[in-house]
């Protein structure tokens, strides 16, 4: 019996490490046209993106369609999403050509190498997270930097691709905005086919899903609004980019994909000096950080459609190893796509075997189909990347946070700012030096409410809202705040202060039932405060202290060192020490 038990939980353990292994289990025969064709759709949309998202990085066109290769395989087995389809997106290309274009010329240009070894350290942090089990670090990072940051990285995206779509060289060494100024001041220098194809390439895929739409309307197909098909815009003008090229024998006077490599990676381990390593560390960092919460994000929200959860130390090993795998095949750091995702589960994709039968679109292209690149005008992609990257621009947000919570708009902002002026890693840091110091300045500033019985009830509530009963002897203030290091001096001088001021009080009820933690310099706080009312002839109590809290206070024997008591609630609170003598009556030793 405890043989057989040991074996099912060991089953279990297994079921939960790799998820893929239950869903074939129980896989239906229905299940399977419904991942065929969401897996084509899928894969047909993303062969251009790769090629695209792999010319924002810096890299070769192939290293793009590797990126959907390997990493997809290996999350479809590993990742706890049905939905949810990893590969090259923009952010991550973003991060990928920043550290590129920092550590390249210090190591022989090494791109390659460089990506690769960005994949390798992604994916071992990853791993060392879940290790850790770290997997609520989708927390540590707010609304209002995350909001910022993928702001900034749209707008350092699109003026990236602001060259390639109009013909206009630009020295790519400087600060964003450098190259905007050195942009603009070539404007004399446009290439009029160039700048025909990108804005016609630009056009085309900004009306694509209405004109996809529309036509698939007049095929007879209903709800064709939604239809994964009106997704598939970046394929259709990448073709007839191609043919316009070829057929009217542009390649001369546009820039072109030209050759790229042909058939399946060769898998090798990325080898390089431990100075280098070393040196990649902080971008591997930042893209570790970012690709896990938007993919955990994305696959978040998918789920939640479904009624479903996705657990997120599960994430942190399928991401892991995905990257990994992206780096045994010479491809750059993978996370989630938003756009491809959507495609996936719009496309009726039940299971993760949706994305393998899109990963055999992605090795079909590599071993036939990689001369039709040749001729694919880098005016297109640039287009294609611009596009895709004007979904992710959140400007919403701030207009409506303004109002009401202004110092997150201060954060999204400076986070933005950060990006766009220091660089994404310096931006990113600053956003979450923002959001902390925004935090420490409201904690450190509770709001101390005085409260009182409302009518003859056991309620109290406060007493400028509320007509409540007070009483001359007691003084009772409810914290609404944790008291910590940040707010504790103020805490002490407020309440002293208007225990003093007051006539006549004889006891101080601090109300605790918002306190969920006092910290070192609280508890020292607290018994210095005790001691300077008791002075006064004024005892210090505590009213409604939480379970694990009183847990704590009991273990520091603080009930024996304060001048008053602590008490379940407020009402027997008050009851006790509206009963008891003024505080001058009370025996020296009680103090």
């Amino acid at each position: 019996m405890r043989l057989t038990t040991r074996m099912v939980l060991a089953a279990r353990k297994w079921q939960l490490l790799l998820p893929l292994a239950p869903t074939l289990q129980h896989y239906q025969k229905s299940d399977f046209s419904h991942d065929l064709a969401a897996g084509i759709v899928v894969g047909m949309v993303t062969v251009p993106q790769a090629v695209a998202y792999a010319y924002l990085a810096g890299l070769p066109p192939q290293a793009g369609l590797y990126a959907c290769l390997l990493p997809m395989l290996i999350y479809a087995c590993f990742g706890s999403s049905k939905h949810l389809v990893v590969g090259p997106v923009a952010v991550a290309a973003l991060l990928v050509a920043s550290a590129i274009a920092e550590h390249a010329p210090r190591f022989d240009g090494a791109y390659l190498v460089i990506s690769s070894l960005l994949c390798l350290e992604v994916g071992c942090l990853l791993l060392i997270l879940r290790i850790l089990n770290m997997g609520g670090l989708v927390n540590l990072l707010s609304h209002p930097v995350i909001t910022g940051f993928v702001n900034a990285a749209a707008a350092l995206i699109i003026i990236s691709q602001l060259p390639a779509i109009t013909g206009v060289a630009v020295d790519q060494v400087g600060s964003p905005l450098a190259q905007l100024v050195g942009w603009l001041q070539g404007l004399g220098e446009l290439q009029p086919v160039t700048l025909t194809i990108g804005a016609a390439a630009l056009g085309f895929l900004l009306i694509a899903k209405a004109l996809i739409a529309q036509m698939l309307r007049l095929t007879g197909i209903t709800h064709s609004a939604n239809h994964p098909l009106t997704r598939t815009g970046p394929l259709w003008v990448a073709l007839v980019g191609i043919a316009v090229v070829s057929g009217f024998d542009l390649g001369t006077r546009t820039e072109t994909v030209g050759t790229v490599v042909g058939g399946l990676p060769q898998l090798a381990w990325p080898t390089a000096d431990l100075a280098l390593w070393l040196a990649l560390l902080p971008s591997a960092a930042v893209i570790a950080v970012i690709t896990y919460i938007e993919s955990y994000s994305i696959g978040a929200t998918l789920a939640a459609r479904e009624r479903d959860q996705i657990r997120p130390n599960q994430e942190l090993i399928a991401l892991g190893a995905a990257n990994i795998g992206a780096a045994l095949s010479a491809a750059y750091p993978v996370a989630g796509s938003f756009s491809r995702s959507g495609v996936n589960y719009a496309a009726g994709a039940r299971t993760p075997v949706s994305s393998i039968f899109c990963a055999v679109i992605i090795a079909l292209t590599l071993a036939f189909f990689t001369d039709a690149f040749t001729n694919l005008p880098k005016a297109v992609l640039a287009a294609i990347v611009m596009v895709s990257v004007l979904n992710l621009i959140d400007l919403g947000s701030w207009r409506k946070n303004w109002r009401v919570y202004r110092q997150d708009c201060w954060t999204e902002w400076g986070t933005a700012l950060g990006v766009l002026f220091f660089g994404v890693e310096v931006g990113l840091l600053l956003g979450i030096a923002l959001s902390i110091a925004f935090f420490l300045r409201a904690s450190s500033k509770p709001v101390i409410t005085q409260i009182g019985r409302l009518g003859d009830s056991q309620q109290f509530r406060s007493a400028k809202r509320y007509n409540v009963k007070l009483h001359q002897q007691v003084l009772a203030l409810r914290i609404d705040e944790n008291i910590f290091f940040a707010n504790a001096k103020q805490i002490e001088e407020r309440v002293v202060g208007r225990a003093l001021r007051r006539h006549g009080t004889c006891d101080v009820l601090l109300a605790c039932g918002a306190v969920n933690r006092i910290d070192s310099t609280g508890h020292a706080m607290l018994l210095r405060m005790s001691h300077t009312l008791a002075e006064a002839g004024i005892r210090l109590s505590l009213s409604e202290v939480k379970g694990p809290l009183m847990q704590e206070l009991n273990l520091a024997r603080f009930a024996d060192n304060i001048s008053g008591a602590m008490y379940f609630s407020n009402d027997e609170a008050m009851r006790e020490l509206t009963a008891q003598p003024p505080a001058h009556e009370v025996p020296d030793d009680a103090t």
